[in-house]
């Protein structure tokens, strides 16, 4: 594969020595207007690299706020189509930010791999995060997406040992993301000690750069896992913010930007000002 923006956001980041902070938000979640809004202001408020969730019916890894957002997307009419015109959009005015599609299979082989792949491509797509194919299925979808151009970034789990880690790593590109809990998404905090020595191990075996996700809510969690992480994934804690920010009947307000702006500017300040430390 050539360079990808996410390759070159990580590259500068290490230059910087920082940590990256990677976001997730859910595409059309409340509305799709409100939606571009925020995909818009994510990176001038801090936002390094942007994970956007494929709205799905049965977000199996999710916990019950990336659930319920994936309900309200879907509600308010969110596609597959729509969430690709989205990325093209925030692409008119914003080059260097990577956005990375996160889900699901089943939306993707209902559209179809082939056309799914052109027109990501052709929309400013950088990668892509599909939980549910494994190593085994890499012929579905992964080496596509290879030779299309786009990283397909693969997950580990505290779970997965030594003798799994070669497979799970063998054609994944961009970075690796690296679950800090075992469990769904948002249900428990991470322990920076814990994850620094997951991070040792998992360097032993890729020079990718590694994110760690799931549980980190706080400016105070995101600088302790930047410590080790070249990457620190926040989802759950945006998602509730936007939806602390809705009115009675689950609609945008006018706070609901800026809530999540404001909550990911917070983020960066921790990651930007973690002390940070060479993990082998």
């Amino acid at each position: 594969m050539s360079e990808t923006r996410i390759d070159r956001r990580f590259a500068t980041l290490k230059a910087q020595g920082r940590a990256a902070l990677v976001t997730f938000l859910t595409a059309g979640d409340p509305d799709a207007d409100t939606s571009l809004a925020i995909l818009k202001a994510l990176p001038q408020a801090g936002a390094d690299i942007i994970e956007l969730g494929m709205p799905f019916t049965d977000p199996m890894a999710d916990g019950p706020a990336i659930q319920a957002s994936s309900q309200r997307a879907l509600t308010a009419g969110q596609t597959l189509k729509k969430t690709l015109a989205m990325v093209q959009a925030f692409r008119q005015n914003e080059n260097p930010t990577p956005i990375i599609l996160m889900g699901y299979y089943n939306p993707i082989y209902i559209y179809g791999v082939e056309k799914f792949l052109a027109d990501a491509n052709s929309a400013g797509v950088d990668g892509l995060i599909v939980v549910d194919l494994p190593p085994e299925e890499d012929d579905e979808l992964c080496l596509p997406a290879l030779r299309a151009g786009l990283n397909f970034i693969r997950l580990a789990t505290p779970t997965t040992d030594d003798r799994r880690l070669p497979a799970v790593l063998a054609n994944t590109s961009g970075f690796v993301y690296y679950v800090s809990v075992t469990g769904i998404t948002g249900m428990a905090a991470p322990d920076a000690d814990a994850v620094a020595t997951a991070i040792g191990r998992i360097k032993r075996h890729t020079k990718l750069p590694i994110a760690v996700g799931f549980g980190v809510r706080t400016a105070e969690q995101a600088r302790a896992i930047a410590v080790a992480a070249d990457g620190v994934v926040i989802g759950s804690a945006l998602i509730e913010a936007l939806k602390q920010s809705l009115d009675q009947r689950g609609k945008a307000t006018s706070r609901t930007v800026a809530a999540v702006a404001g909550l990911v500017s917070s983020l960066a300040e921790g990651v930007r000002t973690a002390k940070r430390v060479t993990v082998a």
